[in-house]
């Protein structure tokens, strides 16, 4: 199975627009090929715990929460979702809250997050924000395991909290994640995408210049229609590989590979599966 991501950057206002190219959906590198020793290859939950080793998470476990497991499908439309959050004291969340802001929507296990501040303790702050409650309780609880004061996490409903939030980080939003959300393949649930005109209006009305969005999914309609929801910003937004011709992307324009330095877990699953 492959995963399409793109790179948007917010244009600075001494660029002039650029027209954006089309795209198409791009297949993976990594093939996997049938034979006997494959009986003996490790399971997906492994490849991610080999990936994300150096975090040393695998015998940290909240006693609180234990063993967790999470519902695959949530409805964001839900009324128990309804209500945007208590904005957080951000002096008391991050040990400098000035410090420019990453912004992860749909933030998982929190390992993707966790690893990226690790790696950038003096110089980014990380906000993860997530649907499923006992994921962020158990992120938040390896974050202080790990006693990291760069990165948080927050049971949240992007959808309606997110311009709340970010509203009042007293630093700039530099980037925004959006990783393999959830498809909601039928047609009568798409409105439950998470990406949709209202997110993407405070989304583009809270980057700095210069800022940037990364996108990804193994659904290439998913892909194509969160890539289309910010191509509608084509005077403010342009795809990285105009604006940098070190960037790799196939002819149509998807990143050839994840720029972030890891994985995802998504990716190394939809990968792994082949």
């Amino acid at each position: 199975m492959a995963v399409s991501p793109c790179i948007l950057q917010r244009l600075r206002p001494n660029l002039p627009p650029l027209l954006l190219p089309p795209y198409h959906y791009s297949r993976s590198h990594t093939t996997l090929t049938a034979s006997a020793s494959q009986k003996h290859r490790p399971i997906s939950p492994d490849l991610v715990a080999l990936e994300y080793a150096d975090l040393n998470l695998s015998h940290r476990v909240s006693p609180e929460l234990g063993q967790v497991r999470i519902r695959q499908h949530v409805n964001p439309l839900s009324a128990s979702f309804s209500a945007p959050i208590e904005v957080p004291d951000w002096s008391q969340v991050f040990r400098d809250p000035t410090l420019p802001l990453m912004v992860d929507i749909g933030s998982g296990s929190g390992r993707f997050l966790i690893w990226l501040a690790k790696r950038n303790l003096d110089s980014k702050n990380y906000l993860g924000l997530e649907i499923r409650q006992k994921l962020v309780k158990r992120a938040q609880f390896w974050v202080k395991e790990l006693a990291l004061d760069n990165v948080y996490f927050l049971f949240a409903n992007a959808t309606n909290s997110f311009k709340q939030l970010v509203s009042t980080y007293p630093g700039p939003l530099m980037l925004v994640s959006i990783l393999c959300p959830d498809p909601h393949f039928k047609k009568r649930h798409h409105k439950r995408r998470v990406v949709q005109k209202p997110l993407v209006d405070s989304i583009m009305n809270s980057l700095v210049p210069g800022g940037q969005v990364f996108m990804q999914s193994d659904v290439l309609e998913v892909a194509v229609d969160m890539r289309n929801q910010f191509d509608s910003e084509a005077n403010s937004l342009e795809h990285i590989d105009e604006l940098d011709s070190t960037v790799l992307c196939d002819s149509d324009g998807w990143l050839l590979r994840n720029p972030m330095g890891i994985r995802t877990e998504r990716e190394i699953h939809a990968e792994y599966e082949g």
